[in-house]
C-alpha cells in the first residue's frame, strides 16, 4: 500500500464506519441512579401500559361530557355531587346520568366519566348539587390509559444515550436497573522528543504536551474512558511497546503525532509493521488536519492524528468523536449549526474542505456576525477563542464578507 494517498471526508468515514460495528466492549446492569449518561445495550420494551388507569390532571369533578354541553355563566348546568375519589385508591363510586364526582390531580376515574371539569369552572351549591359554568369535552383533562406509553412498545432502542428524560420513563415503566454498554476505552498516547510534561519548563526547541490532555477532555466529554500512556520519544521499540501496551487495553488507540510524511514519523512505520492492509488511509482532504491516519488492528480501531493541536482537534471531532457518541456520523441535517453573516473574506486553498475558526459576535440589526480567527494549527488559543467553524468546501477558493454561512457549533 503507498500511503499518503488523500482520500475525502466522506470517504474516510465510510470506512470507518464499515469497521466500526466489529468493535466489541463489555456490558453492565446498572441502577438507574448510575446510567445517565450511558448507552443501551438493548432494546427496551415497555411490560405494560403508562399510565396503567385513566386519571385526571387538574384538580375538579369527574363527569360525563355530554351532561356539559350548552354550559354557560349566565346558563349553568347543575349536576348532582356523588362521593369523592382518593387519589392512590382505586375509584369506588361511578359516574351516571347528570352526577359529577369530586377528583384531584392523579386520581383514577371513576366508571362513567370520560372527562374532568375544572374547579374553577364549577361552583357548588347547597344540598350536594353542583353548577357547570362552561362545557367540557370528551377526554378534556384526562390522561387515558396507555396513552404516554403503551404495552410491547419499544420506547428506547439499542445504543440510545440515556438522558435525564429517558431515566424517568424507564421508572415509570418498573425498571430499576437497565443493561448499559460499558464506555468505550480510549488509549491516549503522545510521541516526539520535543515533548515534555505540562509541569516541565520547556528548554530550547521544546513544546509542552497539549494533545494529551485536550484528547483526553474530548473522549471524557463524549462518554469514554480515557487513560494517558505518556509521552513517547522518537524510538520506534519504545513506541511499539507503548502502543501494544495501549492496543489490549483499549478499544480505541489514539497516537499523537508522527503522522504527518517525514523521516521521524513513527507512527506510519509503526503501524506498516502491523501489516500494511490493515491501515484504513493515510491523509485525509481536510484543513486543518490533512495528515490524519487511521488503522484496524486485532479489532481495534486506532487513529494517527496530527502533532499541531487544532489540526488533531478538529481530526478527532470529524472522525473519532461521532463515532465514541453515536456509534455513527450524523448527517449534515443533524449538526448543530446555526447561521450567521461573515465579517470579512477568508480564502481557501481548493482541493480540500477548509474549516475556519470563527467567533460569534452580535451583529446587531444583521443578527449573529462570525469573525474568522486568524492563526496557524499549533495554536491552542485559536480554539479556545473560537465559538465554532465554518466549512469552506474543496471546489471553493473561499467565502466573501457579507455571505450567510452556517457555524458549526462545538459541543
Amino acid at each position: 500500500m503507498e500511503f499518503f494517498q488523500v482520500v475525502t471526508l466522506p470517504e474516510a468515514r465510510k470506512k470507518l464506519a464499515e469497521c466500526w460495528p466489529s468493535m466489541r466492549r463489555e456490558a453492565a446492569v446498572l441502577d438507574l441512579t448510575e446510567a445517565l449518561g450511558r448507552e443501551l445495550a438493548e432494546d427496551v420494551i415497555s411490560r405494560e401500559e403508562v399510565p396503567g388507569f385513566s386519571r385526571a390532571t387538574v384538580d375538579g369533578f369527574a363527569v360525563r361530557s355530554g351532561d356539559t354541553f350548552g354550559a354557560g355563566e349566565a346558563s349553568p348546568v347543575t349536576l348532582r355531587l356523588k362521593g369523592e375519589v382518593v387519589t392512590g385508591r382505586p375509584a369506588e363510586v361511578a359516574v351516571g346520568h347528570r352526577e359529577a364526582v369530586a377528583i384531584s390531580t392523579g386520581g383514577m376515574l371513576p366508571a362513567g366519566a370520560d372527562a374532568v371539569i375544572m374547579l374553577e369552572h364549577t361552583e357548588e351549591l347547597p344540598g350536594g348539587f353542583l353548577n357547570v359554568l362552561r362545557p367540557v369535552a370528551p377526554g378534556e383533562n384526562v390522561m387515558g390509559r396507555g396513552e404516554d406509553v403503551g404495552q410491547g412498545e419499544v420506547i428506547l432502542g439499542a445504543g440510545h444515550r440515556l438522558r435525564p428524560q429517558d431515566i424517568g420513563v424507564l421508572a415509570a415503566l418498573g425498571y430499576n436497573r437497565i443493561r448499559v454498554w460499558e464506555p468505550w476505552r480510549v488509549g491516549i498516547m503522545t510521541t516526539g522528543n520535543e515533548i515534555v510534561p505540562p509541569e516541565a519548563r520547556p528548554g530550547p526547541g521544546q513544546v509542552r504536551d497539549i494533545n494529551s490532555y485536550t484528547l483526553y477532555a474530548q473522549v471524557q466529554a463524549l462518554g469514554g474512558r480515557p487513560r494517558l500512556y505518556g509521552i513517547v520519544p522518537d524510538d520506534l521499540r519504545l513506541l511499539g511497546e507503548r502502543f501494544s501496551q495501549a492496543l489490549e487495553e483499549n478499544n480505541v488507540v489514539l497516537l499523537s503525532g508522527g503522522s504527518s510524511v517525514g523521516t521521524r514519523d513513527l507512527t506510519v512505520q509503526l503501524l506498516a509493521a502491523w501489516g500494511s492492509e490493515r491501515i484504513l488511509f493515510h491523509g485525509v482532504s481536510i484543513r486543518p488536519g490533512k495528515p490524519t491516519l487511521a488503522a484496524f488492528i486485532e479489532g481495534k480501531m486506532v487513529f494517527g492524528l496530527p502533532g499541531h493541536p487544532v489540526s488533531a482537534m478538529v481530526s478527532f471531532d470529524l472522525l473519532v468523536g461521532p463515532l465514541l457518541r453515536y456509534g455513527r456520523y450524523k448527517e449534515p441535517a443533524e449538526e448543530p449549526v446555526v447561521e450567521a453573516v461573515l465579517s470579512r473574506n477568508v480564502s481557501s486553498d481548493a482541493g480540500r474542505d477548509d474549516y475556519v475558526r470563527v467567533r460569534l459576535v452580535d451583529g446587531g440589526g444583521d443578527g449573529l456576525l462570525a469573525v474568522p480567527i486568524v492563526g496557524k494549527s499549533g495554536l491552542i488559543s485559536t480554539m479556545v477563542k473560537a465559538d465554532g467553524v465554518v466549512i469552506i468546501p474543496a471546489g471553493k477558493e473561499g467565502l466573501e464578507a457579507g455571505n450567510r454561512v452556517e457555524v458549526r457549533l462545538f459541543d
